[in-house]
């Protein structure tokens, strides 16, 4: 019966052309014989069918003179103790951020392996994500359900993924604890069925033009069954708790009480929000100019993801300066393309698909962006560089949110070549950044909506 109804749809649709305007775009008899035509069964392409028709391919495409040895040495390096793993999670963003932030920590009161917890982190940032879905509900209400804002955001209620905003809103917002006081769950590290399910319940939020009070008094209902669904799958956020410092050989140093913002306030106590800048590198618009992007943060009082656009060279130099006073960055790139996972290098020579196909795949990091080819997909923190003998990068390396088992010892080393083609997001503290550029973030920014290229969360 459904596929009856589907074949209808798709009848009355296609009756509602104009006469003849079926066939001119379409191909035609005589168009499939060129293109049939165009094929030439080849000895070789024989053979080229049959191994890939029997092989991934990708195995079939690596470069061979490209699998020597990986160099592994940096000659600048931020030290970092233990990898940390996001499981089955898009929380690659949260990790990230929290890895830089307990790299200071580590480095400034000598402590041993030591993680902020990712759980506590996460389980507001779901809540807030729920509000912020419903509060955008309530502003639209008035709104035709065609409206470009209120189609993206049933399309995207809520996600686990998000970048470096969410980190400053919600660890400023309700502080830290660490990982033991709140542990991992199941479902903080296998995501998608609680995440299917917040959706689902998100989705019925009304849309019928009630008076806003009225509007803002279900919300709150709905909030409570979302975090009544948190606590469940997430556990409760503690309100107190008592947590022992521990030096580099484990030995205890001090145990006291507190709340998660006095934790934040003893062991951070940093301005997230106004002490780092977001760099983007974004080829398809002007270059230092600033730009937000809407809806596309975690707090619906925070704020939205606000950048620099900059040469890939200009985000380099600060990167550089960074790592050279040992102080890691929130890292994004497009890491699924030329990644070698079992060597943990991102190369741009690392598979040849070309000479495999019999093409060529020849669009540059501009045209890649504007056709959704390519964009941010996955953050990690950027923790080294090597320099040659003129200061110019050669390579560098991110330590990964995987688990230690993944790539390089947890790590994944890239090649200079490799940034600038698939870097997007670098942040960096405002002090390594040229004066030059904190003026641009003065500038009115140029507000771009929602589903531009550029709203992509890492995961």
């Amino acid at each position: 019966m459904m596929k009856r109804i589907v074949l209808i749809g798709a009848f009355a649709v296609s009756s509602l052309l104009p006469l003849g305007a079926q066939n001119d775009g379409g191909i035609s008899d005589g168009m499939l014989q060129r293109i049939r035509a165009s094929y030439e069964d080849t000895p070789a392409d024989r053979a080229l069918r049959n191994a890939i028709c029997n092989n991934d391919i990708r195995k079939l495409v690596v470069n061979q003179p490209n699998q020597g040895e990986i160099d592994t040495y940096f000659s600048h390096r931020v030290p970092s103790k233990g990898v940390t793993d996001q499981q089955q999670s898009g929380r690659c963003w949260l990790f990230s951020g929290l890895n830089v932030l307990r790299a200071r920590m580590i480095a400034r009161y000598g402590l041993g392996a030591f993680e902020f917890s990712q759980n506590y982190c996460f389980f507001w940032d779901q809540l807030e994500k729920a509000n912020l879905f419903l509060q955008g509900v309530i502003d639209t209400r008035y709104a035709p359900r065609e409206d470009r804002t209120v189609e993206w955001l049933f399309k995207n209620p809520l996600s686990d993924g998000g970048q470096f905003t969410g980190v400053a809103d919600i660890v400023s917002k309700y502080g830290l604890v660490p990982k033991e006081v709140m542990p991992e769950t199941y479902s903080s590290e296998h995501t998608a069925q609680m995440a299917s399910l917040l959706k689902l319940k998100l989705r019925e939020a009304a849309r019928d033009g009630a008076e806003k009070a009225e509007l803002e008094s279900r919300k709150t209902e709905m909030l409570g069954v979302i975090y009544r669904m948190l606590v469940l799958n997430l556990g409760e956020p503690p309100v107190r708790f008592t947590w022992t410092r521990r030096d580099a050989e484990g030995r205890p140093v001090d145990t006291r009480e507190y709340t998660p913002r006095s934790f934040f306030e003893t062991y951070v106590a940093d301005d997230l929000t106004g002490n780092y800048v977001m760099l983007m590198n974004d080829p398809t618009r002007d270059y230092y100019k600033c730009y937000e992007i809407d809806y596309d943060r975690h707090v619906y009082d925070g704020r939205n993801w606000t950048y620099v656009n900059l040469p890939v060279e200009e985000i380099k130099r600060m990167a550089v300066a960074s790592i050279r006073d040992s102080t890691m960055m929130y890292f994004s790139c497009d890491v699924g393309k030329f990644l070698d996972s079992g060597r943990g290098l991102l190369d741009v020579d690392n598979f040849d698909y070309e000479s495999l196909m019999g093409t060529t795949f020849g669009m540059d990091k501009r045209r890649r962006v504007e056709s959704f080819a390519s964009g941010s997909s996955h953050a990690m923190t950027l923790v080294a560089v090597d320099l040659d003998a003129d200061g110019r990068p050669k390579k560098w390396m991110v330590e990964n949110s995987w688990g230690p088992s993944s790539g390089y010892k947890g790590h994944l080393i890239m090649t200079d070549r490799w940034f600038d083609e698939y870097m997007f997001r670098l942040v960096v503290e405002r002090k390594y950044v040229p004066q030059r550029v904190l003026d641009v973030l003065k500038q009115k920014p140029v507000r771009l909506p929602a589903w531009d290229p550029m709203f992509a969360d890492e995961e």
